[in-house]
């Protein structure tokens, strides 16, 4: 079995090295035809712009596009600057030159790749799906019977911040700095998934596709091995399930099919203030504008936040979304299971928490307030501020740096939910309501605790679950997920996750000093 492992292993690392490797091979040679039709297609009106790309890019070959790139990059700047001198603002392409690269190359692509792209397709995704699963499924038997399974997890560099943890770091961050800031990189990734998208929505896949079918695909191969680790737990069998359900049918095959069908790209199970830009100028025109069912997109948003939020909450608590629907949540508990006991527990880093995803809770409000302010008065700004660089803040340094490139590259360092319990709006919303108008809790038996600290070692939130279990104290801390995994690591049944009566759920223990406390009474209570 271990040399299926092995095996397993080196296959997933060349499906892992050949993808990796693709940003910098391919070849781009871009004609005339090609660029006008871009330049239609992007309403280009800057004729500096479209000679000068005739004349050092048009007709030529690139090798990859660290020669591409640059070129177009500079033709953009020295266009635009020339147009702002001379006050043509209507000449002025707003489009980055990340974007505008992306979309030449996509255009203007040839070669291997391009030609093979079922073939590349498999030497990438398929080796990397094959080799993991190779890698995952002997553990149905090194891992033995049913029961508890976290030995030496301390002692193995990749779950205990050692050489592979890191080197996973600096992956992650890279795919998603490349992702969101350098998106030209990603285009020979998209010739790979090109034949899926055009099957589902009819279009060439883009950047954003490619990461919505790797996001489905490593959740589904990393719910095998929670399936297989989590086996003796039916509890964690069914969440798997329903956050893989939610996130491949609801989050990716949906939007796609209402793209085909002519409709907005929505993702049903998008809650604001998590879907920050819902209420943004442009998504309410483009609802309005799409008819009937931009209209119930637009109801069925706003029914979400202000009533099913509320309402679930109530009787299931934050874990109704946390862990059974919400994507970022089912990559947290599939790929980021190996580095959960790396959340900290520290009063510190509570504080923090408490404060900063209150903040970004804030904020997102506040930038809402003025996007519909400013969409009902057409006024663009709201006290002297700019309603759009508020909103551009945000989607940089919430969007796409905190909830992107830290909320999931940090896994392996800082622990799995660190954008669930740092700064997720909606994570905050969910959590003011379970921690004061909720049924649920966990419940703990203090009578059985042996301190073992099972249970706060593999709390994803940083919640000390220990300190509550040996005084015999409910749970219903407002960062609590509900994952449930402090009860399934408990070897002595001391957890159980309830939904309640209100009465009672919050349960601090009383200290007993000399005469201040009245016995009789006290256990009457009880």
């Amino acid at each position: 079995m271990k040399t299926i492992q092995n095996i397993g292993l080196f296959i997933f690392l060349l499906g892992l090295t050949i993808f990796s490797l693709l940003p910098f091979v391919g070849s781009f040679e871009l004609s005339k035809t090609t660029l006008d039709t871009i330049a239609q297609e992007k309403n280009i009106n800057s004729e500096i712009f479209l000679d000068k790309l005739h004349s050092t890019v048009v007709g030529k070959e690139f090798s990859g596009l660290l020669s591409l790139s640059p070129k177009i990059a500079t033709n953009l700047e020295q266009a635009n600057a020339y147009h702002r001198k001379n006050k043509e603002y209507n000449k002025v392409i707003y489009t980055s030159a990340h974007d505008l690269t992306a979309l030449i190359a996509k255009k203007s692509a040839n070669g291997f790749i391009v030609d093979n792209k079922g073939l590349m397709w498999w030497l990438t995704f398929g080796l990397g799906i094959i080799g993991a699963l190779l890698f995952i499924l002997p553990n149905v038997i090194l891992l033995g019977k049913k029961g508890i399974k976290n030995n030496g997890i301390y002692l193995q560099n990749a779950t205990n911040r050692g050489w592979i943890a890191w080197m996973v770091f600096v992956f992650l961050v890279t795919f998603y700095l490349v992702l969101y800031f350098r998106p030209q990189f990603a285009v020979n990734w998209t010739f790979l998934v090109d034949p899926i998208s055009f099957s589902l929505s009819g279009n060439e896949a883009g950047h954003w596709f490619v990461y919505g079918f790797m996001y489905c695909t490593v959740m589904t191969v990393m719910a095998v091995r929670m399936y297989i680790k989590y086996r003796h737990n039916a509890y964690q069998m069914l969440r798997t399930t329903s956050v893989l359900f939610f996130q491949i049918v609801f989050a990716f095959l949906i939007p796609e099919i209402m793209v085909r069908l002519q409709m907005p790209y929505y993702d049903f199970k998008n809650i604001f203030p998590l879907d920050y830009d819902f209420f943004f100028q442009w998504n309410l025109k483009s609802l309005i504008a799409s008819g009937g069912i931009g209209l119930f997109i637009l109801g069925w948003g706003i029914a979400l936040s202000l009533i099913a939020v509320p309402m679930m909450v109530y009787f299931f608590g934050k874990r109704w979304y946390c862990s059974w629907v919400c994507g970022c949540g089912g990559l947290a508990e599939t790929l980021g299971d190996p580095y959960r006991q790396h959340s900290s527990k520290s009063l510190f880093s509570w504080r923090v928490e408490r404060w900063l995803v209150h903040l970004v809770l804030v904020f997102v409000v506040g930038m809402t307030l003025m996007t519909l302010y400013s969409f009902f008065t057409g006024s663009g700004t709201v006290l002297g501020i700019r309603t759009q660089s508020v909103q551009n803040v945000y989607g940089l340094a919430i969007g796409a740096i905190f909830a992107g490139v830290i909320g999931t590259g940090f896994y392996p360092i800082f622990g799995n939910r660190v954008w669930c319990r740092f700064g997720c709006p909606l994570a905050a919303y969910l959590g003011l309501v379970q921690r004061f108008k909720s049924r649920f809790r966990i419940t703990t038996n203090g009578g059985q605790c042996i301190s073992c600290g099972n249970c706060s070692t593999y709390c994803e939130q940083g919640i000390d679950v220990r300190a509550y279990a040996q005084k015999g104290e409910n749970i219903i801390r407002s960062s609590c997920v509900g994952c449930g995994i402090c009860a399934a690591v408990c070897p002595r049944g001391v957890l159980k996750l309830e939904n309640g009566p209100e009465k009672g759920r919050i349960n601090p223990t009383e200290i007993l000093l000399g005469n201040d406390v009245d016995l009789m009474d006290l256990l009457n209570k009880k």
